[in-house]
C-alpha cells in the first residue's frame, strides 16, 4: 500500500517507480524525460533531489549553470555527450560525473537507443536558502 504524498513528509517511505509519472522538466527537450523519485514534493527534503532520466535519441537538456547545487549523473544504459564548460565527454554505462556549482553543462543522447541515467542533486533548490 502506498502512503499518500501529503502524509510522508519527514518520514521514510518505499515507492514503486512505475507509479511515478514521467515528466519533461523546463529546459529539457525532444523526449528528455525524468521521474522525480525523491525531493521536496514527496519527501519534504530540502537537501536532495533524486531522479531517473530517460532521453530519447537526440533528446537533451539545454546548457545551464547551477548557483549552489551539486549534481551527480550515473549512466545506466545508452550513450550521450556531456558538456562541461567548453569540453565534451562521451558517457556510457557505468560512467558518472560530478558537476559542482558554477560549471556550465548539458547532456544529449547521441546514441540510437534510450539514454538512461540517475541524477542526484543537492540541495534540492538552486538558491542560497536551499544551501542552508
Amino acid at each position: 500500500m502506498t502512503t499518500p504524498t501529503s502524509t510522508r513528509r519527514g518520514t521514510a517511505f518505499l515507492e514503486q517507480m512505475a507509479k511515478v509519472p514521467w515528466q519533461e522538466f523546463p529546459g529539457h527537450f525532444g523526449g528528455a524525460l525524468s521521474k522525480a523519485l525523491v525531493g521536496p514534493e514527496n519527501s519534504g527534503s530540502a537537501r536532495i533531489d533524486f531522479r531517473i532520466s530517460r532521453y530519447a535519441p537526440a533528446a537533451y537538456v539545454a546548457e545551464h549553470v547551477h548557483k549552489v547545487q551539486e549534481q551527480i549523473y550515473y549512466v545506466l544504459e545508452g550513450e550521450g555527450v556531456l558538456t562541461l564548460n567548453s569540453d565534451s565527454h562521451l558517457m556510457r554505462p557505468h560512467d558518472y560525473v560530478y558537476v559542482p556549482p558554477g560549471v556550465r553543462h548539458s547532456f544529449t543522447n547521441t546514441g540510437v537507443a534510450g539514454l538512461v541515467f540517475l541524477v542526484v542533486t543537492t540541495p534540492a533548490a538552486d538558491d542560497e536558502e536551499g544551501a542552508r
